[in-house]
């Protein structure tokens, strides 16, 4: 199989597809930023952004795939109480092997996604760090509409584009 073939097979797979309608079901009536796949690719792109910017050499499809399922359970913290970080971490691995991977990168992604939310990614190397500081980054909270209603801390918020 053609390594380029991977990420659109992540795409097309039937289980990716069923965690990404399920949070959009658990998040119909979220205000808030939703974790869909606009969301997935945003951080994908800002992903390949940093990875060339600082000179990482991480592979494509590794940030790609990484970007894409990073958020994939969020669906399970709502309606489960599991830290999204956790579930995605454990449904990652079915759509990887499905769609490819060898178990060395599904080991890279799953580390990378079940660290996503923990501050001391942020100055990782390697995809930990370059997925930590996409998933911030991805979020556009100075053009928000209910930016003062929502929980993050206001040095979290990205209030002004980074570049």
């Amino acid at each position: 199989m053609d390594k380029a073939d991977r990420i659109d097979r992540i795409l097309k797979n039937e289980f990716f597809r069923l965690n990404v309608e399920k949070n959009g079901e658990a998040e119909a009536e979220r205000c808030f930023c939703r974790h869909d796949m606009s969301h997935f690719l945003d951080v994908a792109r800002i992903g390949m952004i940093l990875n060339l910017k600082e000179q990482q050499g991480v592979e494509e499809e590794l940030v790609y795939a990484a970007g894409l399922l990073h958020d994939i359970g969020k669906h399970l913290q709502y309606n489960e109480g599991t830290p999204h970080e956790q579930a995605s971490a454990e449904i990652a691995p079915v759509i990887l092997r499905e769609c490819g991977f060898s178990e060395e990168e599904t080991d890279i992604i799953v580390r990378a996604i079940r660290a996503h939310r923990d501050k001391s990614s942020a100055s990782e190397k390697g995809l930990t760090g370059i997925l930590y500081r996409a998933d911030k980054a991805s979020r556009p909270c100075f053009a928000c509409k209910v930016r003062q209603e929502c929980n993050w801390k206001g040095d979290k918020k990205n209030l002004i584009i980074k570049w």
